[in-house]
């Protein structure tokens, strides 16, 4: 679709940063920087999922370009700021050689809205995961501790996707292969970040998000 171009287009223009350099020519730490992205660039790969069929179909499509035992994966509309959530989750993750899950603290009259962690006992300010409930009612959430769009998940995640059911309105959930994962005694750890959490999730969270930012 057009927006899927839009979205390959943004990564692949350079005309944005060439303008920068044109109007800061002496300035050698912006072209270092313009040097590092391009390089990068190479190493960007789209994947599309061309029938919405959930987040756990969308990994799928991405089995062929996962080359580690673990990965990282960042859901776009969950915005962390101020602090590197995905680098103090890698540091969990090789002192534990385990999967991860970032995670904070909800409202309870929100909590409807989540993913919802049972908790199995805290490691420091982390816990381990005992359950994932998806979007419980408040009588029946297991805690206050919320799934946010950062995982480090194992290569095996991919076994399970394949033969897994689909789910709630036909979708293959990722939540369903982790629980899957957890049942096979897999290690989880909530990961409770020290960053700003931005909430996309609603028309206000995204207006109040995007004033947020450019105040950064």
């Amino acid at each position: 679709s057009n927006r899927k171009k839009e979205i390959k287009r943004y990564f692949y223009n350079d005309s944005f940063y060439k303008k920068i350099i044109k109007k800061k020519k002496k300035n050698k730490r912006i072209k270092q920087e313009f040097s590092k992205i391009k390089k990068y660039r190479k190493m960007i790969k789209f994947v599309y999922q061309n029938v919405p069929r959930g987040t756990g179909d969308a990994v799928l499509k991405c089995k062929n370009h996962i080359k580690s035992k673990y990965f990282l994966m960042i859901l776009p509309d969950d915005l962390i700021v101020k602090n590197n959530c995905s680098y103090s989750m890698i540091k969990i993750h090789k002192k534990y050689n385990s999967s991860i899950i970032a995670s904070k603290k909800v409202n309870k009259k929100d909590i409807s809205r989540w993913g919802i962690f049972k908790l199995k006992k805290f490691i420091k300010s982390n816990f381990l995961i005992k359950d994932v409930i998806e979007k419980p009612n408040l009588k029946n959430a297991p805690s206050n501790h919320a799934v946010i769009g950062r995982y480090i998940l194992p290569k095996k995640i991919f076994k399970i996707l394949q033969k897994q059911k689909p789910g709630q309105n036909g979708e293959i959930h990722i939540t369903d292969a982790i629980k899957t994962l957890i049942n096979n005694k897999e290690t989880f750890i909530g990961h409770v970040f020290s960053g700003k959490y931005l909430d996309c999730g609603t028309m206000q969270g995204y207006i109040k998000s995007s004033i947020e930012i450019s105040r950064l």
